[in-house]
């Protein structure tokens, strides 16, 4: 598979704190890639460079190739996708009506109504919020408004999608039914992803490669085998006490 992200070098400063510093990886094609950390440890902040929500410090980021711009509407377009860890619909608006601002504005851009419509009851009933399409967004459970955030972001049409804690406030079997979700999508719409996620074992188990961010910088990546035995990740997660025991 052939290279669709790279990182390279990339820092952010908020004033006088460094948020992410000096960090670089790739990422290929058809890749679903971890990105752990503790809080604090820079993953959204990195989202939201890859996502052009922020322009990097330093560094670039490429997406097959050119250079990301720092501005989210063109990075949608590029095919660059991402979900938020604090959910906000919308709240005025249908569910229906929320996906299909994606719709007409991201890599497709739909500006035929009936058009983006058609799209986006499809997205609906894949996600399984096609019986809620014309029910307020506010109205949604936390799980349903989960949903219609993948949705959104799908009818953008992406090939890279940013999930950044889709699974944080779920039940168990709402978290099984989610993983289920996220995978067919993956497979349906040929999509790489990149995942922030605090429930270990299910980074672990979702992810071909994991990077490790710890106080901003590269700690390490690798698989999730190399990374949940390497000591310096049991130590920067658990402290010195269990690394000297690992």
């Amino acid at each position: 598979m052939d290279t669709l992200l790279q990182v390279q070098n990339v820092s952010r400063r908020f004033g006088g704190i460094v948020a992410v510093s000096d960090v670089s990886f790739e990422m290929r094609h058809g890749e679903i890639l971890g990105l752990m950390g503790a809080n604090g440890a820079g993953k959204t902040t990195l989202f939201s460079m890859i996502a052009g929500n922020v322009p990097p410090s330093s560094g670039q980021i490429l997406f097959e190739g050119k250079q990301v711009p720092a501005s989210p509407d063109q990075t949608s377009r590029l095919g660059i996708a991402r979900t938020f860890q604090i959910v906000r619909p919308f709240p005025g608006m249908t569910v229906l009506e929320n996906c299909m601002v994606g719709a007409l504005y991201g890599r497709g851009r739909h500006h035929d109504m009936k058009m983006a419509r058609s799209l986006c009851e499809d997205i609906l009933e894949e996600v399984g919020l096609i019986n809620q399409a014309n029910k307020a967004a506010a109205a949604l459970t936390l799980a349903g408004r989960k949903r219609l955030e993948i949705a959104r972001a799908l009818s953008t049409q992406p090939r890279l999608l940013l999930l950044d804690e889709v699974l944080a406030g779920l039940n168990a079997s709402e978290v099984d039914e989610a993983l289920g979700l996220i995978e067919q999508v993956r497979q349906r719409h040929s999509l790489s992803l990149i995942i922030i996620e605090h429930v270990m074992k299910v980074l672990m188990r979702m992810s071909h490669r994991i990077v490790v961010l710890h106080e901003g910088k590269k700690l390490t990546e690798g698989t999730p085998v190399q990374v949940g035995n390497d000591p310096r990740v049991i130590q920067a997660y658990l402290g010195e006490r269990h690394a000297q025991v690992a």
